[in-house]
C-alpha cells in the first residue's frame, strides 16, 4: 500500500561555523547566502537546489 502523503526532501540542518564553532539551524534549500550570526562567516551558499554547506553539518532534523 502506498503512503498517502510523501515525505519532504527538504530538511533543517544544524551547522557549526568553522571559525567560531557557533551552531546555527538552517534550511538545506536556502535561496540566499546564510551567514553566521556570531562572526559573519558564510555557512551556506545557494546553488539553485540543495545549498552548498560551507560550515560543518552537525545534525539533520526531519
Amino acid at each position: 500500500m502506498k503512503d498517502p502523503v510523501q515525505m519532504p526532501e527538504s530538511r533543517f540542518l544544524r551547522v557549526a561555523c568553522r571559525k567560531c564553532r557557533n551552531d546555527q539551524i538552517v534550511f538545506n534549500k536556502a535561496s540566499t547566502v546564510v551567514n553566521c550570526l556570531k562572526c559573519g562567516a558564510e555557512l551556506l551558499a545557494p546553488t539553485g537546489g540543495t545549498a552548498e554547506i560551507k560550515g560543518r553539518a552537525a545534525r539533520t532534523f526531519t
